[in-house]
């Protein structure tokens, strides 16, 4: 699920100057944000006053109040999902669009457990400090800083509204289910509720990955499909040797365990790019051209070497600056309970625990509904994993009981935006289901397109799917002032009673 955080050791460098505000190449909206980073104060433990009292840790958000009409204007809050919050910040340009239309406050605050807010510290990864990364913590945690900024802001009559792609999005989703008290609306991006709460087609994801592909030529799924089984037939014969010759492997795989960890890591290559098929370049989880798909097709229908295709498509993903000789496979990917990708660092960590804990990822290619080996990831593997790994048992179906799963009519004023490239599209809401549920899918859109600053290469779908979110999204700020407005009027006729 790592849609935004796979940082690659051959884009680490790129990346950090734009994270640390050294390039702002990534925001799209003419001149970059003006963002102040700041920390906030938070509880370690929002729901057991004896583990840990009332011990705080320094959690990390950065603000800007450039567009924003003070006191009156809404507040754009963006719920950190498993990264750096400065990628997000850097890269959802629209949200800072639409508080200039709209004079609003943003707030993209960073998720407990990512980027530099650490509640233990190096300790946070420790068994049992991670146990405090939890859905509801972060949900919580959000809620907190939201009341309390509005008080030392003196915002409290300002409506808010959240944002959030990928797993971001889904938490956007659950703050204006479980807290519609603070949250007036939100806008969930690229949102995978429905199978990360176990609803779905375990096939769905990779199936979707091969589908763009697809779409491309027919002949370049087939060209990839035929790279990996010339693949497996040289690991049939263990003719490992060949297979570091034809792939740049730094070491010799040596063993099944390494050829399923070559798989893993050219699955991963591919699955970054259906994402990541943006019309322009990105330096987004490191550097994708302009539509990548359509170059990683070029590039595997260019010879019949198909092995030799196959191992520069990777390096779209994993030599994107061309300074490698060869690929290490297990300090380029790791493999984690998350099929579609962990990441790499500490932002791994904290998201293989939570795919061992709430978020369901139980995702596999078959070589017949996709274009990759077979690689089974069952829930029981998922088990044995994750008590080996982080000592827990996960509980399926936990996300589908706490957050509604696909049980949604009775909550509103929530936007699920999806592209047609994205894999992770069908396992959200493709279907509005209500005149405020209301579902906008995006043809010719990756994962979470929408969210991005403007661009001349935008389709047409973008376009008008920011529209309409803007419109919608204004709709619920003028609700929220209403229903202040009316609650304080009931709340002073009542004090002359």
């Amino acid at each position: 699920m790592s849609a935004a955080l796979v940082l690659f050791t051959v884009t680490i460098a790129a990346l950090a100057d734009a994270l640390h505000g050294r390039s702002h190449a990534s925001f799209q909206a003419g001149k970059p944000p003006q963002f102040t980073e700041k920390y906030f104060t938070q509880t370690v433990d929002h729901f057991n006053f004896n583990s840990m009292g009332n011990g705080t840790f320094s959690q990390r958000y950065l603000i800007t109040d450039e567009y924003w009409k003070k006191g009156y204007g809404p507040i754009f809050f963006y719920t950190g999902n498993e990264g750096d919050v400065w990628g997000f910040a850097l890269n959802s340009g629209f949200i800072l669009e639409l508080a200039a239309q709209q004079q609003a406050l943003v707030i993209f605050a960073e998720h407990r457990y990512y980027g530099q807010s650490l509640p233990f510290g190096k300790e946070s990864f420790n068994i049992p400090q991670v146990g405090l990364l939890t859905v509801e913590q972060a949900l919580a945690d959000y809620a907190i800083m939201i009341s309390e900024l509005k008080e030392q802001l003196a915002a409290t009559d300002c409506p808010v509204i959240v944002f959030g792609g990928s797993y971001g999005g889904m938490l956007s989703v659950y703050m204006r289910i479980k807290y519609p008290n603070i949250v007036a609306g939100a806008l969930a991006a690229s949102a995978p509720i429905l199978s990360t709460a176990g609803l779905g087609d375990p096939r769905q994801f990779f199936r979707d990955v091969t589908a763009d592909f697809e779409k491309i030529s027919p002949e370049c799924r087939d060209a990839v499909r035929g790279a990996f089984h010339q693949l497996q037939q040289l690991a049939e014969h263990q003719d490992y040797s060949r297979i570091q010759s034809e792939v740049a492997l730094c070491k010799a795989p040596s063993s099944p365990r390494d050829i399923h960890q070559l798989y893993g890591l050219l699955r991963n290559a591919f699955t970054l790019l259906a994402m990541l098929d943006y019309p322009y370049s990105t330096h987004f989880i490191g550097h994708m051209p302009a539509n990548p798909v359509k170059v990683a097709c070029g590039i595997m229908l260019s010879g019949s070497d198909l092995l030799a295709n196959l191992r520069d498509t990777a390096g779209i993903v994993y030599n994107s600056t061309g300074v490698l000789t060869c690929f290490d496979l297990y300090n380029l990917y790791l493999e984690c309970a998350d099929p579609t990708g962990c990441g790499l660092g500490f932002d791994s960590l904290a998201w293989d625990y939570q795919a061992c804990t709430e978020v369901e990822l139980c995702y596999e290619s078959n070589n017949v509904t996709d274009m990759f080996p077979p690689m089974a990831f069952t829930e029981k593997d998922r088990e044995v994993y994750c008590s080996k790994r982080w000592a827990v048992v996960p509980r399926p179906g936990w996300l589908k009981v706490q957050f509604w799963g696909d049980a949604l009519s009775t909550a509103s004023n929530i936007i699920f935006s999806n592209g047609d490239l994205d894999p992770w599209a069908n396992g959200g809401v493709r279907k509005s289901l209500s005149s405020s549920l209301v579902a906008l899918n995006i043809s010719g859109g990756a994962h979470h397109l929408d969210l991005r600053g403007s661009n001349e290469a935008d389709p047409e779908s973008v376009i008008s799917a920011r529209k309409t979110e803007a419109e919608l999204i204004a709709q619920w700020v003028k609700m929220e002032r209403t229903k202040t407005r009316l609650r304080k009027s009931d709340t002073q006729q009542k004090g002359f009673i």
